[in-house]
């Protein structure tokens, strides 16, 4: 699938070392173990949907992906969805979505934790906010 200049793709060989670019690229390194490629490759080993956005260019740069844990029945939970900032307001993200609804499915209910700061976001592109979901923080 194509969209201006990017192309999607299901990649569930990344490598950590392209998927901690993009973190990092995408400024989520922050909320995320960027530094450890190891934890990072069971993150990406753990994940059955991996979906990417990578620039249309002979180099296939990576731009995005949508790192996701699902049943392929019932619920989809998009554990990371990160865009690199130059390519940030370009639709990337909604279409990193939109490829994951598509893997899923419709009987698939699509579930992301949002970023603080950019919860509007997502009303915007047509997600709504869960005011019943409830988080059990990890030791580290």
């Amino acid at each position: 699938m194509t969209s201006a200049g990017f192309v999607y793709g299901i990649e569930p060989a990344l490598s950590a070392a392209e998927f901690r670019r993009v973190l990092v690229a995408s400024g989520l390194d922050a909320r995320r173990p960027a530094e450890d490629l190891d934890r990072l490759e069971r993150m990406l080993r753990g994940a059955n949907l991996i979906v990417t956005a990578r620039a249309y260019t002979p180099e296939r740069t990576l731009v995005g992906v949508a790192r996701t844990l699902t049943d392929f029945s019932y619920c989809a939970y998009v554990s990371d969805l990160a865009v690199a900032k130059p390519q940030q307001g370009l639709g990337l993200g909604q279409g990193l979505l939109d490829a994951v609804r598509k893997q899923v499915g419709p009987e698939v209910s699509v579930i992301l934790l949002a970023a603080p700061g950019i919860e509007t976001y997502y009303e915007k592109i047509g997600m709504r906010s869960a005011t019943n979901a409830f988080v059990s923080d990890r030791g580290r």
